[in-house]
């Protein structure tokens, strides 16, 4: 890959408001990533150190104003639950509690467990288990209880 493709795609990085891009091509693969604003903090954190929150936004104006969406403050990979063999944090229909983990996002080699900001009853996850997410997407719904 030449300088002119490199330059083409930070600007598109720049252009779209990506933290990463990766480039397979037959000739290797190149990874771009720039610093990003969101702070990420282990699980294994000091007690001193906040976790990171989840972003949570109203839903969409024409659904109910009781439902909350819960979106990923970073870029990184899904995780359901803590451990390949165990039950996932959360399945729908569970009643979750404010503090409570509802999954982990795996972001540069940091496992990053996202509580829920209020009470709720989950109501649908948008995602699979291992699946790459970004920044702002949506994890959860959640009706507020």
């Amino acid at each position: 890959m030449n300088e002119k493709d490199i330059r083409k795609y930070a600007e598109l990085m720049k252009e779209l408001d990506l933290s990463a891009l990766e480039i397979n091509e037959k000739d290797g693969t190149v990874r771009l990533e720039r610093a990003a604003a969101v702070q990420s903090f282990t699980a294994a954190a000091p007690a001193a150190v906040p976790a990171p929150a989840a972003v949570q936004t109203p839903a969409a104006p024409a659904a109910a104003s009781d439902e909350i969406i819960v979106r990923s403050p970073m870029v990184g990979v899904f995780y359901a639950a803590p451990s390949e063999n165990s039950d996932p944090f959360v399945k729908v229909g569970d009643k979750v509690t404010k503090g409570s983990t509802l999954c982990i996002v795996e972001a540069m080699k940091l496992m990053n467990e996202l509580p829920a900001e209020q009470d709720g009853i989950i109501t649908e996850i948008c995602v699979q288990n291992g699946q790459v997410v970004d920044y702002g997407c949506e994890l959860f719904k959640m009706k507020i209880a």
